[in-house]
């Protein structure tokens, strides 16, 4: 079997699983937001049952409209917030949370072999961890919450191979867009995408989880790498509870097999309007800029704060530029805090956000105007994604993002160094 096939098999109570099968499986986690919660209320509340299965394995992250923009969103978070407090469920509140993706493994919330469900379709970050992870609907989510238990299709499995050397400002980012960009936002419908090749091996943890956070835009059901020595040494640090470690058998059949040499990838730029479109920014052009955001559950980790700070540090953002910069969590936060690296960002002429989803979903915090070009660190750039519909999302990595809010176009790193 696959990886994906061992972890489900074993919430299955199945010696064994192929994909295409129809089972049962039991949740280790199932976590919904302060839009997707609302909704999973009130259907667990139709269905008559009283209490969560376990309140342990319920977590609420209010992420994508707070601080509250309006009395809408302040509404659909207080009702998470009293349903939260009802069930004694786990739940962040504003000024401990973070961007939900970014937040629960650095809570130790998320552990290697786990299967976690998430009314959000970014779920899928998880799998950086050795993880089945997917995102389901809010009435997925209500019966997950009654009965911690979900019924699905075992996926096919796509081993992605990734041979040779990052380059320089090149990461997770650049190796996920070149790849969706090779196979299509469709390339990975309903399978679930394993990562590996040595420089998968060289990857940080940091990039790892953009590049599982984005295999939902290859329209993968999950995307998951296998648990090494960085992995180990990330959840060691943060587990409270035992866990197992699972690894796909030598002779485990994939639907496909794709194999990449990284050497000449370059720092690539997907440009309006789909993750697809995805070119290598020397080949991007003379594109005008009027924002850019450094941030999200993709490329708001400390990580991404610090190649951000790298390039913005003496320098200053184009005038016509407004750059927000978004740490993922406040542990992310004042990691930054110590390290100097907000007041490089302020000093630059960036902003600087408490944790929110905001822009990235068109929510607020850098919603976009008519004919307006945006460079962003986030997971999508479809029409209207980020405000108007006929503003233009460039998606990049966080050292193009911060090199184009100085240049006031999009530009490689190397322009301004």
């Amino acid at each position: 079997m696959t990886l994906v096939e061992k972890i489900l098999a074993e919430h299955s109570d199945n010696k064994g699983v192929s994909p295409g099968e129809f089972i049962n499986v039991r949740v280790d986690l199932v976590m919904s937001n302060d839009i997707t919660a609302p909704i999973a209320i009130r259907e667990f509340k139709r269905l008559g049952v009283d209490r969560v299965f376990d309140p342990g394995k319920v977590v609420m992250v209010p992420d994508h409209f707070v601080p509250n923009k309006d009395i809408a969103s302040a509404e659909q978070a207080k009702l998470m917030r009293e349903f939260a407090h009802e069930q004694g469920i786990i739940y962040f509140e504003l000024g401990e949370m973070g961007i939900e993706h970014v937040l629960l493994p650095e809570q130790g919330l998320v552990l290697p072999g786990e299967v976690v469900i998430g009314a959000d379709s970014h779920t899928c970050t998880y799998g950086a961890l050795g993880a089945f992870a997917t995102g389901m609907g809010s009435t997925d989510i209500a019966m997950a919450m009654a009965t911690g238990d979900i019924w699905m299709k075992v996926p096919h499995t796509i081993r992605l191979v990734y041979h040779g050397n990052l380059g320089e400002w090149v990461g997770g980012k650049d190796l996920i867009l070149h790849t969706i960009g090779d196979i299509g936002v469709d390339g990975a419908l309903y399978s679930a995408i394993e990562f590996t090749g040595e420089a998968i091996e060289a990857l940080s943890m940091d990039g790892r989880f953009t590049m599982a956070n984005m295999a939902i835009e290859a329209g993968a059901k999950a995307g998951i790498f296998g648990v090494d020595n960085k992995t180990q040494l990330y959840v060691k640090s943060r587990a409270e509870r035992s866990y197992l470690v699972y690894e796909p058998d030598n002779g485990a059949e994939y639907s496909n097999v794709i194999e990449y040499d990284v050497s000449d990838i370059e720092p690539q730029v997907a440009l309006p309007h789909s993750p697809a479109n995805a070119r290598p920014v020397s080949q991007v052009g003379n594109i005008e800029i009027n924002q850019a955001v450094i941030g999200s559950c993709t490329n708001g980790r400390i990580e991404d704060m610090r190649i951000a700070a790298q390039i913005l540090k003496g320098r200053k953002i184009h005038p016509g530029v407004r750059c927000i910069i978004i740490p993922g969590s406040q542990q992310v936060y004042l990691d930054a805090l110590a390290e100097g690296m907000l007041g490089v960002f302020i000093r630059a002429g960036a902003v600087v956000s408490t944790p929110t989803c905001g822009p990235c979903l068109g929510g607020h915090m850098g919603v976009l105007a008519d004919g307006e070009r945006c460079v962003s660190t986030t997971n999508r750039n479809f029409v209207g994604r980020m405000g108007s519909t006929k503003a233009e999302v460039y998606l990049a990595n966080p050292a193009v993002a911060a090199a184009s809010a100085v240049m006031g176009k999009i530009a490689s790193p190397e322009e301004i160094l």
